[in-house]
């Protein structure tokens, strides 16, 4: 049973909080932290939490943490200048091929200068870094237009070799005749011969051009090569020196036929580059988390 206060002691206590009701309720308030009439009570504690819940939800996806992605943009500006240098045959394993070649560009027309593929791979290799350090991959180029010419096939193939690389892209359009339009992936043959041995890299490799089909097509909206592939989108060769020297999962991606009209107005693009770009990158995402 409980017993009831003194009168006096009763009669003090209503006259105190009487007094001080304002107070006792700015304090009640206070204490269990609510901002008035209805409001549900938030801790500090609750609050910590909410504020890393929803920091969580809006914090950029880094996929790629911890990964590393070797760009290769084909080809170099320099090359139209340093034709000797770039002749001299290098060892690719299956035979002696030339060091690097200037690539192949739009034709000009209407007053306009040719779009040179030199200059296409070095702008999409840029976007494609851009994009893939976004998600968290540590991003190496084989070069960046620094260098007179170059680098070699057989460099470039080193270059990803040393990096580790978790994947390479090597960045390419294609010089084919008009009508010959889409894009095209091409992924190493089986190849052991001289300094060349593919066979570790086959599978993953086609695995790696298998998902650039895949969101190259989705963000670009163009259709596979309708001249080689049989409508894969994927065309394996041997004759490569960056394919057979490689160590680590490495692809070419043409990303179109600089030759024909409509491919190259695409080509030409900065707006359909940068989805070029993003198809890439979403390629290698896909790759990467398996």
């Amino acid at each position: 049973m409980t017993r009831s206060a003194p009168p006096a002691r009763a009669a003090l206590a209503v006259l105190v909080c009487s007094a001080a009701l304002a107070g006792c309720g700015a304090a009640s308030e206070a204490a269990e932290g609510t901002q008035g009439p209805g409001a549900a009570a938030t801790t500090p504690a609750a609050a910590t939490r909410t504020q890393a819940a929803t920091a969580a939800t809006t914090a950029p996806a880094r996929p790629l943490a911890g990964r590393t992605v070797v760009v290769d943009p084909g080809h170099n500006p320099g090359n139209f200048r340093h034709s000797r240098e770039i002749d001299e045959k290098v060892d690719i394993g299956t035979a002696r091929k030339e060091c690097d070649t200037t690539g192949t560009s739009t034709n000009a027309s209407d007053g306009r200068a040719a779009y040179t593929e030199a200059a296409f791979t070095l702008d999409v290799s840029h976007r494609l870094r851009k994009l893939l350090e976004a998600r968290g991959a540590k991003v190496v180029l084989t070069h960046d237009a620094d260098r007179p010419f170059g680098p070699c096939i057989d460099e470039r193939a080193r270059i990803g070799n040393a990096a580790k690389a978790d994947a390479v892209v090597s960045v390419h359009a294609d010089g084919s005749a008009a009508g010959h339009r889409g894009f095209h992936v091409i992924v190493p043959a089986k190849v052991r011969e001289g300094a060349a041995d593919t066979g570790p890299i086959v599978a993953p490799s086609r695995a790696l051009g298998e998902g650039i089909v895949t969101g190259f097509r989705r963000a670009t909206g163009t259709s596979p090569a309708n001249y080689l592939g049989g409508g894969t989108g994927l065309d394996v060769r041997s004759d490569l020196g960056g394919l057979n020297l490689s160590t680590v999962p490495k692809v070419f991606v043409e990303c179109g036929n600089m030759r024909d009209p409509k491919d190259a107005a695409l080509l030409t693009s900065g707006v359909w580059r940068q989805k070029a770009a993003q198809g890439i990158a979403d390629g290698i995402v896909t790759y990467l988390q398996g």
